[in-house]
């Protein structure tokens, strides 16, 4: 009997240690998944119809996405690195092309060829030719200006790189970081295409950033504090009139105006532009690949590519949606970008960063 009983009684410690173990780390099988989109601090949380298109996977699927923003891009890609293979989260929204080498080198991404490549554009597709990522949009990272700023004053408002180093625009422009924010980065390699080591009266870029520094130029550590806290031109309480931002960005200005407007009261210059394009991939390491690779899926899908031109302000990397009529009036397309080459960038990124911190920050 004493023997029976203590059989038993193990018997109903081990299924109790069982049921715990499958209640460990997010439910036993069937449970509900959640799955956490890594992603940059200008990714909208809630409220807007790009965050309904991923409620629509929530419905459909029963998987739920938790949005964790993690600074701008930068700083994002910088803890990826630091935690490949044991991620913060299961899918990553925004890393760029001007990133997207590092990432790849340390393993952060999983091989994963989505189901929606041919409804992308295939120019973009090509940038990430072994799938460990998928586009998901296109931008064009370009200096913008406040335009009354410059009509009040009678100021005829720069047009090239060249200008925003003349003295007529002293103290009148804010970039962001490139060591922290993508747009910042972009900035930084469009000037390095067109200044290159010999031009800017012969001496490179490093001497046109010693010539924007001279002339007052101001870093900040992400687009959003650029662009909402200080450009003139957003919110009109910033002191700066000319920010690094998107030919893409006034459309903002006009969908959000109070009291509305149908004009756009900032403008982009074209001569000054870098495309932009950015991917998602799964994370390396997480727990729920099969979850992550549906999210990938979506993220590329019509549903949501559709809202992306007046939500992120950026081109969808689809080409079967429509852009809205509100986004292709009030922003450009440029004919001509600064683009260097993804191989050079792989090879000079960091070293360029470094030596443009020591002009810059120093």
């Amino acid at each position: 009997m004493t023997r029976a009983r203590a059989v038993l009684v193990s018997l109903a410690v081990l299924a109790a240690v069982a049921v715990a173990g499958c209640g460990d780390g997010g439910g036993g099988a069937g449970d509900p998944v959640t799955l956490r989109l890594l992603t940059y601090d200008s990714f909208p949380t809630g409220g807007t119809p790009l965050n309904d298109a991923l409620d629509a996977f929530t419905a459909t699927t029963g998987t739920e996405v938790e949005i964790v923003v993690a600074g701008d891009a930068g700083t994002m890609v910088s803890k990826a690195v630091l935690t490949a293979g044991n991620p913060e989260g299961d899918v990553m929204w925004g890393i760029d092309d001007a990133l997207l080498s590092r990432a790849l080198d340390a393993g952060v991404f999983e091989r994963y060829e989505s189901t929606e490549l041919d409804a992308l554009d295939p120019e973009l597709v090509a940038l990430a030719p072994g799938h460990e990522v998928t586009p998901v949009d296109a931008g064009y990272v370009c200096v913008n200006l406040d335009i009354a700023w410059f009509d009040e004053r009678g100021l005829d408002p720069p047009t090239t790189f060249d200008d925003l180093a003349d003295p007529a625009y002293r103290d009148l422009l804010v970039v962001e970081d490139p060591g922290a924010s993508s747009p910042g980065l972009a900035f930084l390699l469009g000037t390095i295409e067109a200044f290159g080591d010999d031009g800017w009266r012969g001496e490179g870029w490093q001497a046109y950033w010693r010539d924007l520094r001279a002339n007052g130029v101001e870093v900040v550590d992400s687009w959003t504090t650029a662009y909402y806290e200080r450009f003139s031109g957003s919110s009109g309480d910033g002191p700066r009139p000319l920010v690094v931002s998107y030919a893409s960005s006034p459309p903002v200005e006009v969908l959000f105006a109070d009291p509305p407007r149908s004009d756009a009261p900032t403008a982009s210059l074209p001569e000054t532009c870098v495309r932009q394009v950015e991917f998602a991939g799964v994370l390396r390491g997480t727990e729920h690949e099969d979850e992550a690779r549906e999210l990938v899926d979506h993220l590329a899908g019509a549903a949501l590519q559709s809202e992306i031109a007046l939500t992120l302000f950026v081109h969808p990397a689809r080409t079967d949606v429509a852009l809205p009529e509100l986004f292709t009036r009030h922003s450009q397309v440029p004919a001509r970008t600064w683009q260097v080459p993804p191989a050079e960038i792989d090879a000079g990124r960091e070293a360029w960063i470094d030596e443009w911190a020591q002009i810059v920050l120093r």
